[in-house]
């Protein structure tokens, strides 16, 4: 058991107590307040790694103003805690405010004992020190944001709890749950993803469940399905967000009962398998009921981690263009080539929508495209408006390209984000959709 400290302030001494006795036997000392104007003193008194924060003190009151005040005052204390809202079920609304205001996560009452248990600890693990040698990450970056991350990898990979990985398209998902995989006890067994976006939803349940020889009319044989070949290891589920509200309860089934029933076949099969999932969906649209099932997002987010968007560490945009440059440079057995100083302020004044994945995709282009003697701004072919050609364009071809690129970005922006709902409009499958936001690094 660490040595970390929480202090807990709610109101209710009932949730206190119940909440000190669970913590104090995993985490290490748990001071309770009940007043707001005790919070002040007690942080001052125990210095602690962790708050449990209530939102609500008034008799009646919802809005959480008071909760959220007093977060705003505790983030900016120069010792400040990492901090864990407390909300009620119907407070999704204030828990993402929270989140904005420099919240670590949140728990709803009553909450889930293992949950809970498993928020605090990360959140402790954030307050800590990175270790003096750390391990090599492919997680690329030096920002606080992108260190802060790797601490609670590093922190969370080790356990069992299941992961959600949130951030917008391109900020390298994936990655960061090949991260948690070989960080954990099962790094030696199969890392499995599987993009759910891409799945027919004709066969969802073959693909990740299995079939029986004669379960359908194209079944001539046994077909073991992705929970089954991930047994012992690591399931990565790449946007489960897009899951329509159907396949929601069978993936919902399964990671409840911890078995799967292949079709076609009269009795379960059971499975070990970590879950880790990943969705762009904006953090509104992900807690409501009308997207996702609630009861599928509590099993699959014991523990959440947001990966910053790139525009929000600017600092590693030089850092990680010096990267993927000389490692296309590699590849195409192209010369290492200087940057002007346009090309670099080009980069670092990118709003780069497409993150990770479009600053890769500009320096693979710049690599092939570019100048002898240095790259410069054009070799990137930043900052064109979407839909329009390049001015530089010397094909047919690459009109189309941008006009389909504008074409996709416009529908993406349009859908929030939501693919299945971007393919909709595109009159596109989402398999297709995702090839297309691929090759153009959206």
């Amino acid at each position: 058991m660490s040595t970390d400290t929480v202090l807990i302030l709610d109101d209710d001494p009932d949730v206190g107590t119940a909440a000190r006795l669970l913590l104090q036997r995993r985490v290490g000392a748990v001071h309770v307040v009940q007043r707001p104007g005790e919070l002040a003193a007690a942080l001052a008194a125990v210095s602690p790694s962790v708050l449990l924060l209530d939102m609500n003190f008034a008799p009646g009151q919802t809005d959480g103003e008071q909760g959220l005040a007093l977060l705003r005052q505790v983030v900016a204390r120069v010792d400040a805690p990492a901090v864990v809202a407390m909300t009620a079920y119907a407070e999704v609304e204030l828990a993402v405010q929270a989140l904005k205001l420099g919240a670590f996560d949140f728990v709803t009452k009553p909450w889930n004992n293992a949950r809970l248990v498993a928020i605090v600890q990360a959140a402790a693990a954030s307050r800590r020190p990175a270790p003096a040698t750390p391990r090599a990450s492919s997680l690329l970056g030096e920002s606080a944001a992108m260190r802060q991350l790797r601490r609670l990898i590093a922190s969370v990979a080790p356990t069992e709890a299941n992961v959600l990985v949130l951030g917008e398209m391109g900020v390298g998902k994936e990655l960061v749950a090949q991260e948690l995989h070989a960080q954990s006890a099962r790094a030696d067994r199969t890392f499995l993803p599987v993009d759910l976006g891409a799945l027919p939803e004709s066969t969802f349940e073959s693909e990740l469940f299995g079939h029986r020889r004669g379960s359908f009319t194209d079944a001539r044989a046994d077909r073991a399905g992705r929970f089954q070949a991930a047994h012992g290891g690591t399931l990565f589920l790449d946007e489960v967000g897009n899951l329509p509200l159907a396949h929601q309860g069978k993936l919902l089934t399964v990671l409840e009962r911890r078995e799967v029933t292949p079709l076609g076949a009269d009795r379960g099969e059971p499975v070990d398998v970590r879950i880790v999932s990943a969705t762009n969906l904006d953090e509104r649209r992900l807690f409501d009921p009308a997207c996702f099932r609630a009861d599928l997002l509590y099993r699959l987010n014991t523990i959440a981690l947001r990966v910053p968007a790139l525009r929000e560490r600017r600092e590693d945009i030089l850092p990680l263009a010096h990267h993927y440059l000389a490692r296309y440079a590699t590849q195409y057995g192209r010369p290492t080539r200087p940057l002007s100083a346009a090309a670099v302020q080009a980069l670092q004044d990118d709003a780069w929508h497409g993150n990770v994945r479009a600053l890769r995709h500009a320096c693979e282009r710049a690599v092939i495209l570019g100048g002898e003697a240095r790259l410069d701004a054009a070799d990137f072919q930043l900052g064109a408006a979407p839909g329009l050609p390049s001015p530089s364009a010397p094909s047919g071809a690459t009109r189309l390209d941008d006009l389909e690129r504008g074409a996709v970005a416009e529908a993406m922006r349009a859908a929030q984000g939501n693919v299945s709902e971007a393919a909709r409009r595109l009159g596109v499958s989402r398999a297709a959709l995702y090839r297309r936001l691929d090759k153009h690094g959206l």
